[in-house]
């Protein structure tokens, strides 16, 4: 499998950390990170980058508030503020790889800023993969606000029990669960971490894109999502498929927020069959 670097680059006047591999494919897929407490590009990825670089170019960046991507100093006060800023962040991403298109895959508040993308500077994407993605108007649940208030209880027993929600079935993580909340934990105690953090969920995370939005998207999207998702329940996915013109979508039965894990093989090979790829 291709090695996967991890680099850096000025994004207008801050620097954005990113992953890449398969350099020398033609087509470049750009993975984006959920949000739950310490997530970064490498959390929420690292287990199938090395597969996808096989076949096309990949980017996973730290999208900002998030991560080893520079944090700023006075953040924006709710999420929509964030959004239009991590817009900024991934054009200028591409700009400065000198990528004109890409896919997109987009993993819960990845999927919304996907779709905020694809709202915004739809020239720039050709597919479109949305996992267990929010941005739909669903009711945010006890697990979900649970995740949004983890800095009222910042323990490391609190952020184990998010992971377990996560998944239908913690013991698909084995000895990776207490590795997991180790290393997210020292992620999350970052002062800079926690700033940007708070500051999102400061008012409540709206991210809810229009219908009248959603029709007018015409590329062709993959909808992927796990039926026993605690945090953005399937539905999302159903509204989504509703008002997209130009989609599919996939359920998993037994399976919570992280397809990518607890479903990583039929995962890989349900988008890449979807990209066009070849296993």
């Amino acid at each position: 499998m291709s090695i996967i670097s991890t680099k850096k680059v000025q994004t207008g006047d801050y620097e954005t950390v990113f992953y890449e591999g398969g350099e020398q494919n033609r087509e470049t897929v750009i993975f984006l990170h959920g949000g739950g407490p310490g997530a970064t590009a490498q959390s929420n990825w690292k287990d199938v980058l090395p597969v996808f670089s096989e076949q096309y170019h990949v980017l996973a960046p730290d999208i900002q508030g998030f991560g080893s991507t520079d944090h700023p100093e006075a953040p924006p006060t709710d999420m929509l503020g964030w959004m239009r800023q991590r817009v900024d962040q991934i054009s200028a991403l591409l700009d400065e790889l000198g990528i004109d298109k890409a896919h997109v895959v987009g993993n819960s508040m990845g999927g919304a800023l996907a779709l905020n993308l694809i709202m915004n500077i739809p020239e720039r994407f050709e597919r479109v993969v949305l996992m267990g993605s929010a941005g739909a108007s669903t009711e945010p649940t006890p697990e979900l606000y649970r995740m949004a208030n983890f800095y009222n209880d910042p323990t490391p027993t609190a952020l184990e029990n998010l992971f377990k929600w996560f998944v239908y079935d913690e013991k698909v993580l084995g000895d990776k669960l207490k590795v997991i909340t180790e290393e997210r934990y020292q992620e999350v105690m970052r002062p800079e971490v926690r700033r940007s953090y708070e500051s999102m969920f400061k008012n409540p995370p709206y991210m809810t894109i229009p219908p009248s939005a959603l029709r007018r998207m015409e590329h062709p999207f993959f909808l992927i999502h796990g039926r026993d998702d605690r945090f953005v329940p399937f539905e999302a996915s159903l509204q989504f498929l509703k008002h997209l013109p130009n989609a599919q979508l996939h359920i998993f039965d037994r399976c919570g927020h992280w397809v990518q894990a607890e479903r990583k093989d039929e995962f890989v090979k349900l988008v890449l069959d979807f990209l066009g790829g070849e296993l």
